[in-house]
């Protein structure tokens, strides 16, 4: 493989590439996707499952055009978790399943209707700093998952977060052939061998775990007062999915949002959450960190994300092979997160530069200044039981915003056009 070669979406794979490329990616939204089960209170091994089910039915979905990996939803955390303690968590699923099928619903209202609005509602101006915010508010949760963040920082901490990022950040600049396309990989395995060396994996989880062992499904129930708890998640899943679909649009050279279109890329990601409640999983979401990946690669074939999705399918039912994944401990993840993280920020920085927007309009300054502090200032704006803050708080102020900008626009009460 020639260093630096671009593989397009459509483009085949040799099995041999295929499988460490494959996991590479399942390592990437390993520790934050089964981070959730874990706050829920539920077995990991049916999110590995859904994840995986997810990813195939949202690549059936639209079309094999959009590479993404479906992770679990961070977004359903705080009205979730409500409801739980309340009622119980099959309520909860219920929640998911609604949420679900009308966030199917709204990709036929899209359709319908086309997507012509969001260049009114999110023009570049917002957009960029949107997007960058998807990684840049994450960034903290990369350092805490390597304990960089603790009053006392654990020097064992510190040299595995370091040995990780540097063999990410150097081996995506220096390796050359097929290493150049696995590096974070690499990073990972170097990682794991240096928290080992550190005595910081407990082997003995992996000797207790079963050698197969079935996921544990679940069924939902339904209740009016659970599903209004949840249901507002919706905005926030929306607002989300969009920024993901344009970033990846232009690390990957095509328009997404068109081709094949936010309707479809909308309706698998929302089908998945619809089936992951049906059957005991929590929702899913395009993943920033696989996104990320991609980036660094340049490898955006979605047979090695269907691939990813496979493994992660077959790692539900190996309880080994589960529990080892699950001893990789957080200064690696934190260390890959660390870098990933900043691509999805450069990305939203390269959509104004890719934009040409012009910062001698007042609006295109006002709009992605305020932009960029409703996002990192830490306002949290509660509506019932649902929060907006950072990246989802910035979009809704963008939106806001946009629209009052496009209204003045069109009664000629700006200035910008003097």
């Amino acid at each position: 493989m020639e260093s630096g070669k671009v593989i397009q979406v459509d483009e085949k794979v040799p099995f041999k590439l295929l499988v460490p490329l494959s996991i590479q990616h399942l390592f990437a939204m390993f520790g934050a996707s089964v981070l959730v089960p874990f706050l829920f209170g539920i077995n990991p091994a049916i999110v590995l499952f859904m994840n995986g089910v997810g990813t195939l039915l949202y690549i059936l979905i639209t079309k094999g055009k959009a590479p993404a990996y479906l992770g679990s939803s961070f977004a359903f955390l705080a009205p979730a978790g409500i409801v739980i303690s309340q009622m119980g968590y099959p309520y909860a699923l219920g929640g998911f399943v609604v949420v679900g099928f009308l966030g199917c619903i709204l990709a036929g209202l899209i359709y319908k209707f086309g997507t012509d609005w969001i260049d009114v509602v999110l023009p570049p101006a917002a957009m960029g700093p949107v997007v960058a915010l998807i990684g840049l508010e994450l960034s903290s949760s990369a350092a805490s998952n390597a304990g960089l963040l603790e009053e006392q920082v654990v020097p064992e901490n510190v040299i595995v977060f370091l040995i990780t990022l540097g063999v990410a950040v150097f081996g995506s600049v220096v390796f050359r052939g097929f290493l150049s396309v696995i590096p974070i990989l690499i990073a990972v395995i170097a990682g794991y061998i240096a928290s080992v060396f550190c005595g910081m994996v407990d082997f003995s989880v992996i000797a207790s775990a079963p050698v197969f062992e079935l996921p544990n499904f679940q069924t939902p129930k339904f209740n009016a007062q659970a599903i209004l708890i949840i249901l507002p998640v919706l905005l926030v899943i929306t607002s989300e999915h969009i920024g993901h679909q344009v970033v990846t649009s232009k690390i990957i050279g095509r328009d997404i949002i068109k081709d094949p279109g936010l309707h479809r890329t909308l309706l698998g990601d929302n089908f998945s959450t619809m089936i992951s409640g049906l059957i005991g999983s929590v929702p899913t979401t395009t993943y920033g960190e696989n996104i990320g990946v991609m980036a660094i690669t340049k490898v955006y074939s979605v047979r090695v994300i269907a691939g990813a999705a496979v493994i992660s399918i077959v790692c539900s039912f190996i309880g080994k092979l589960s529990a080892v994944i699950q001893t990789i401990p957080g200064p690696v993840i934190g260390g890959i997160s660390f870098l990933l993280y900043g691509m999805i920020g450069a990305s939203g920085i390269r959509i104004l530069v890719d934009s040409h927007v012009d910062y001698g309009k007042s609006q295109n300054l006002i709009l992605t200044s305020v932009t960029f502090v409703a996002g990192l200032s830490g306002i949290a704006v509660k509506i019932g039981n649902i929060q907006l803050t950072g990246m989802v708080l910035a979009c809704v102020v963008g939106m806001l915003l946009s629209l009052a900008f496009y209204l003045l626009d069109k009664f000629h009460l700006t200035n910008d056009a003097e």
